[in-house]
């Protein structure tokens, strides 16, 4: 006979909380976020932290170079996504890894032979008025110039001039070492008036741009999550089929820390994934593992050695698995149910594994329960996909801009090694869905906004820290008609459709 849990299986919405004592120490500028990232040992420091509960979801419409370095910026930390072959997956994550806080490296690359139509071309599609004008008009080219918006004018040019007629060449540039700071990068650009600074190596390679604005922009960024080179931290997307390969390309590139991407993680594919990692890097590679939504699940990956485990299947917006197979728990309830296992874990080993939950984050709130009931950070999709950075598409859809959203099982995807059925087996379904997400601007905006909600009803719950709220928060079980009671209600509200003449 089938185990019954009588314990509902309950999502974030059927939650509220309720407020603590605030002292006056209590206020949203001395709240910390920061918070384990991967494993560690009672009395020891994490290896790896996140300055904010937030990293970003292993998907193709969510992860891309982008978003990782502006999510960096803000403190977390986002995977790119490993539905995509090893060589470019690699090179997105040395793309991120070679972008050191104030550095930015050129997508905007171009020959002295293209033309003044090439270079509009290629600021229509990047967005980026300075181009790097190299002999093979790739990134590995040697600079023999730079192409800015003050070296042309379109309404007074034939689009036919070649770029060499009017770039800046080489000679005149002026250019810092590959070894400079950005304090002396900065000093240089305000010395000589420049709006960017090239930084070649010793080959006359351009290594990146140092912008004036991005100095500024640096300095408004304190909680920039760098390693000890400067550079920016960032994960990637591994599956329990072609890790052999993936992985050393991966950690050949820079990335951080690793991820396991599977719809369901207690399998034996996972455990010999992470074994596989363990005998060739030790514990020196960070890989976390899941998906999963119980103890039981929880115990399995922590025993096989995973620096973090994801919580939550079926709870993705775009997610149709419990759907299709009638698998899954509601979110609140499987990260309380692991939650506790990982403190019973911790208690038995003194190991503390961080766990995140993945999924079943629909307002800016849930994030606040989600950390109350336990996680240690939150893995989003949608919110991310939202962004103007994110690597998905911005379309117009019945006058409204929107961006493209499609799961990571949904048939455009096609990502089936994230299924862990074994051998050269294939899905032959779906599990998600293509979709669009309004478009809702800046990464750094939007999550500034949050954080800031999150910050304040903690103030609200007494708690200056994730693992105060942890201990402490008080929850409660809201019903349906107190759910409609918590929005705005029995009045007409106000907005710009609505005419109202006064009588």
């Amino acid at each position: 006979m089938a185990i019954i849990l009588k314990e509902p299986s309950r999502t974030f919405s059927e939650y509220l909380l309720i407020p603590g004592y605030t002292s006056e120490n209590c206020v949203p500028e001395n709240v910390s976020l920061k918070t384990p990232l991967v494993k560690f040992k009672k009395g020891e420091e994490p290896a790896l932290s996140l300055n904010i509960p937030m990293v970003s979801a292993i998907m193709q419409s969510v992860s891309g170079p982008d978003l990782a370095c502006a999510l960096a910026r803000e403190g977390g930390v986002s995977f790119i996504f490993g539905s995509q072959s090893i060589a470019s997956q690699a090179k997105m994550v040395a793309k991120v890894k070679q972008t050191k806080a104030g550095f930015v490296p050129s997508d905007s690359n171009i020959s002295p032979e293209n033309t003044l139509a090439d270079v509009l071309a290629l600021k229509e599609k990047t967005g980026h008025a300075t181009m790097a004008v190299t002999e093979n008009g790739q990134e590995d080219g040697k600079l023999v110039g730079i192409v800015t918006s003050r070296d042309y004018r379109v309404s007074r040019m034939d689009r036919s001039t070649k770029v060499k007629e009017f770039m800046t060449p080489y000679e005149k540039l002026i250019v810092g070492k590959a070894d400079i700071s950005l304090s002396e990068a900065n000093d240089i650009i305000w010395e000589h008036k420049l709006n960017q600074l090239p930084i070649v190596d010793e080959d006359q390679h351009l290594v990146a741009f140092v912008f004036r604005k991005d100095y500024e922009s640096h300095k408004d960024h304190p909680l920039e999550l760098l390693d000890n080179q400067k550079r920016y931290i960032v994960g990637a997307g591994i599956n329990t089929r072609d890790y052999e390969k993936r992985v050393p390309a991966l950690i050949e590139a820079g990335a951080d820390v690793l991820c396991i991407d599977s719809s369901e993680g207690y399998s034996c594919w996972q455990a010999n994934t992470i074994k596989w990692i363990r005998d060739n890097y030790g514990d020196s590679v960070k890989v976390g593992a899941g998906n999963v939504v119980d103890g039981d699940g929880f115990r399995f990956l922590a025993d096989a050695g995973a620096d973090f485990i994801k919580i939550g299947i079926g709870g993705g917006s775009i997610c149709i698995t419990r759907e299709q197979k009638g698998i899954g728990r509601g979110q609140a309830t499987a990260t309380l149910d692991v939650a506790k296992a990982r403190d019973e874990y911790y208690k038995e080993t003194g190991v503390y594994v961080p766990i995140c939950s993945d999924g079943g984050i629909v307002h800016d709130y849930h994030i606040t329960l989600a950390l109350a009931f336990g996680a240690d950070f939150v893995m989003l999709g949608r919110y991310f996909a939202r962004f103007k950075e994110a690597p998905n598409k911005l379309v117009s859809v019945n006058g409204n801009y929107m961006k493209e959203y499609w799961g990571e099982g949904s048939a455009r995807a096609r990502n089936w090694q994230r299924y862990d059925v074994g051998g050269d087996a294939k899905m032959s379904f779906v599990e998600g869905v293509d979709s669009y997400v309004p478009y809702a601007g800046s990464l750094k905006e939007n999550v500034s906004l949050t954080l800031s909600k999150v910050r304040h009803t903690m103030c609200n719950c007494g708690c200056l820290s994730i693992p105060e709220l942890q201990k402490n928060a008080k929850v409660t079980l809201v019903s349906s008609t107190s759910i409609v009671e918590g929005g705005a209600h029995d009045v007409v509200v106000r907005d710009q459709n609505f005419d109202a003449r006064e009588k």
